[in-house]
């Protein structure tokens, strides 16, 4: 698929540099390529793979997926339009925009697109996941490298992912367009939630509102897995730069920046 109805949809957007291959080990390893060689040019630039053999999420972890199955994307965006202390929202936007494109998915805090009681238990699925990088590149100075993978269209869920993993064509049961999916999330993220970020956006509140809007954490009582600690209590809020503020059950309220969330089912 050389998405080439994508590439026409995007003509006039920030995102209508779309490139695709059919493989390659890691669409986030490629873009860094692309954004050094643009160098003082380097505009922003969108790369999707039918395949990945060496994808990666948070923490290094593998991303599994069939060949031609999911959505494998990468977007290199150059941060000069961007303040420094909202590049921490860029995940976030990206994730606003895919819940936009990807109908009936939520965000779980920090990265993560799920199916909010798709379970047979009434357990969350994860449908996607964002892995956003920064880079200080010569010439073309700090950059976004921020890849997204999301379960379009798989045959079925291996037995060892079933558990914790769904695809969008078992939630909606029936084949998910994969361009359309990709210019509703481009599109979005073009028009809907870079504005908020970027440098002409008065304030931060107007995103965290829209992602709270979309929040599957917000609300919930979680477990947080720290690199020294365990945090147990209820994610009540999303600070200015994105972090997730927990209330303990002491009613101490602390903010996380980094860490593991899993969401607990309700007591009883």
């Amino acid at each position: 698929m050389a998405f080439q109805r994508a590439k026409a949809a995007l003509a006039g957007t920030r995102f209508a540099d779309l490139h695709w291959v059919a493989e390659t080990g890691s669409t986030n390893a490629d873009m860094v390529g692309l954004l050094r060689a643009a160098g003082p040019s380097a505009r922003p630039v969108v790369l999707v793979a039918d395949h990945q053999t060496a994808g990666r999420g948070r923490l290094d972890r593998i991303w599994e997926a069939p060949p031609g199955a999911s959505l494998l994307m990468s977007i290199g965006l150059p941060l000069d339009r961007y303040p420094e202390e909202r590049w921490s929202l860029l995940t976030g936007a990206l994730g606003g925009a895919a819940t936009d494109a990807l109908e009936g998915l939520r965000l779980k805090w920090p990265n993560d697109l799920v199916a909010v009681g798709a379970g047979p238990d009434g357990s969350d699925r994860k449908v996607g996941g964002i892995l956003a990088e920064l880079h200080d590149l010569p010439g073309a100075g700090h950059c976004a490298v921020l890849g997204l993978g999301a379960n379009l269209n798989w045959p079925e869920v291996p037995a060892h992912l079933q558990d914790i993993a769904t695809s969008m064509n078992l939630l909606l049961g029936g084949p998910v367009d994969a361009e359309v999916v990709l210019t509703d999330l481009l599109v979005s993220f073009d028009q809907r939630w870079l504005p908020l970020i970027e440098r002409s956006a008065p304030t931060t509140a107007e995103f965290h509102a829209a992602w709270a809007a979309r929040s599957a954490t917000l609300g919930r009582r979680v477990r947080v897995e720290l690199p020294d600690a365990v945090l147990v209590g209820t994610a009540v809020d999303l600070a200015t730069d994105g972090a997730l503020v927990v209330e303990d059950d002491q009613a101490v309220r602390r903010t996380v920046r980094a860490g593991d969330v899993i969401h607990l089912r309700p007591e009883g």
